[in-house]
This record gives C-alpha cells, sequence and structure tokens, in this order.
C-alpha cells in the first residue's frame, strides 16, 4: 500500500508544480517544496487565488479560505490529502 501512495504524490507534486509554474510563469526548478510562495516566490493575493482556482478545477477539489497555504509543500500536501480522500470520477 505504501509503495502506491508513494508514486501518487509525486504525481500530485508534479502536476501542482506545473499549475503553479504555468499561471505564475516561475520555472520549474524555481518550485521547491520549501518555496515559500510570498516570501521567496513573491506572490500576491491574486497570484494565490488563481493558483487555488486552477488547483480546484485540475483536481475537482475544494480549497477553503482557511487552509494555510504558506509553501509549496503546503499546496501539495493538501492537495494530496483532498484527492485520497475524494476521489475523481
Amino acid at each position: 500500500m505504501q509503495t502506491l501512495a508513494a508514486p501518487a504524490l509525486t504525481s500530485v507534486a508534479r502536476q501542482v508544480r506545473r499549475v503553479i509554474s504555468r499561471r505564475t510563469t516561475i520555472q520549474l526548478p524555481r518550485l521547491r517544496r520549501t518555496s515559500h510562495l510570498m516570501r521567496e516566490l513573491h506572490f500576491d493575493l491574486l497570484d494565490l487565488v488563481h493558483v487555488i482556482l486552477d488547483l480546484e478545477s485540475c483536481f475537482h477539489i475544494t480549497i477553503p479560505d482557511e487552509v494555510p497555504l504558506l509553501t509549496v509543500g503546503d499546496v501539495v500536501d493538501f492537495v494530496s490529502t483532498e484527492t485520497r480522500r475524494s476521489p475523481r470520477s
């Protein structure tokens, strides 16, 4: 069971990084798991809203306003958890 979770997480991480990169024109190598969205990547609130909307559309999930998404890893972890909780149809 754990062997299936790792590739799924890697796939989600890759997709999340692509969505962020495409929306913000930040090159993929700059998007490390520890990259802080506002301090390092210079996101503003509008950038974050657009990325969240794209992720919700791509993964068919809802990301509540209260979820603290500070780093790329935070985003990957939340999306991974939500996609496991409610598989796409």
